[in-house]
């Protein structure tokens, strides 16, 4: 993978349950990680005394975020029906010459921020709330 553009990294959200994905308007930054928990199963028989993981036994997560200005009132609006209403709809992030990630999220944080003589901004975290698809580019 070559060097990318930060701003084709996209966070888009499924308006409506149907499936069509709109990207997130205004936002200026955007971060998806992936976790996935160790389950340690070391003994006194470990070879050399190193610890020993058990595959795939541990629980998988991901966890996106976004920040940017307001820019787009749709997607505003929904991203904080979502927040008060505490629904998990299906999110995709785009990431460049790599592939798309597909599922369904929670947000867990909505931040507003905003300075004297600067634009409003705002924040959001999610976190993933069931199984993530990954289709390559």
């Amino acid at each position: 993978m070559v060097a990318q553009s930060g701003k084709d990294l996209l966070i888009k959200l499924d308006m409506t349950g149907s499936g069509q994905f709109e990207t997130i308007a205004g936002l200026r930054a955007t971060r998806i990680t992936f976790n996935a928990e160790q389950v340690d199963v070391t003994s006194l028989e470990s070879q050399g005394g190193w610890r020993e993981l058990l595959a795939g036994a541990g629980v998988k997560s991901a966890g996106m975020s976004g920040s940017g200005i307001f820019k787009d009132a749709n997607t505003d609006e929904r991203a904080r029906q979502i927040f008060f209403d505490g629904e998990t709809p299906n999110f995709q992030v785009i990431i460049p010459d790599f592939g798309t990630v597909e599922g369904a999220f929670q947000i867990t944080a909505i931040e507003y921020a905003g300075s004297h003589n600067g634009e409003a901004s705002y924040e959001l975290s999610m976190a993933s709330a069931g199984a993530m698809t990954f289709t390559a580019a």
